[in-house]
């Protein structure tokens, strides 16, 4: 049994259709908002046995050390306040039945994005502002994403619906994209401090630090990185089944 969402009138998370596709505008989420969606898309894409979520499995999920920019030590009070706000735009509905209640996201109902948009997304929500080549390949743990070229149709189509934005010249190497669901001000200090450093990095570049990484070290590192990551979700899985 499940609650039905009940947005408030003044945060409509879409008035404009095109061939029935939502096209926005969008809602403002805080950090917090941003951060338990990304929980909630994550933990459905990568560990499905256990979703929708418990609110400790929120709170677990919201504060792990990996994969989260910044980290965060939020508490279930604080956990349940994001809920009850993002009840209250439609983003998220409580899952009433069994031993405790759960929560599901509503994105899929609400922007209606492809699986991989929607990993996108996520890894925006969970790690902020990044350029494409770092999100081609952390949005690719939970949906395949073959190459560059792939990532950049998914994120024209995103761009093109106002859920992404290009902080940094979109042709530029490097480009750093974020989502577009920050309040005027963030997005235009978080657009500033990207093309800052964009500027400084190429000011900065040397012949020696352009050269190529070594293949075998960037592939050992993946493999690190991937092995991080599979005995993380292990140990989530294991703690919301015992109730930690």
């Amino acid at each position: 049994m499940s609650e039905l969402p009940q947005p408030a009138a003044n945060t409509s998370v879409s008035k404009s259709t095109t061939l029935g596709i939502p096209q926005g505008p969008w809602p403002i989420l805080s950090p917090g908002e941003q951060r338990v969606l990304g929980v909630l898309i994550e933990k459905q894409k990568t560990t499905p046995e256990i979703y929708p979520l418990t609110k400790n499995a929120l709170v677990v999920g919201s504060n792990q050390k990996s994969a989260r920019e910044p980290v965060t030590d939020l508490n279930e009070e604080q956990i349940d306040e994001i809920l009850d706000d993002l009840k209250k735009k439609g983003l998220v509905i409580r899952v009433i039945g069994g031993r405790v209640d759960r929560f599901r996201h509503l994105l899929y109902d609400v922007i209606q994005p492809s699986k991989v948009e929607m990993a996108v997304l996520a890894e925006l929500f969970l790690r902020g502002p990044q350029t494409e080549g770092e999100l081609r390949t952390r949005a690719n743990r939970m949906e395949d994403i073959p190459d560059l070229e792939a990532l950049k149709d998914h994120l024209t189509e995103l761009k093109n619906r106002g859920l992404v934005e290009f902080l940094t010249p979109e042709e530029r190497r490097g480009a750093v994209v974020a989502h577009c669901f920050y309040d005027p001000t963030t997005r235009s200090t978080l657009r500033k401090k990207a093309e800052s450093m964009g500027v400084s990095s190429e000011k900065e570049q040397s012949p020696k630090a352009s050269l190529t990484p070594n293949p075998e070290w960037m592939a050992m590192l993946d493999q690190l990185q991937l092995r991080v990551e599979t005995l993380e979700k292990e140990l989530f899985a294991l703690k919301s089944g015992l109730g930690l």
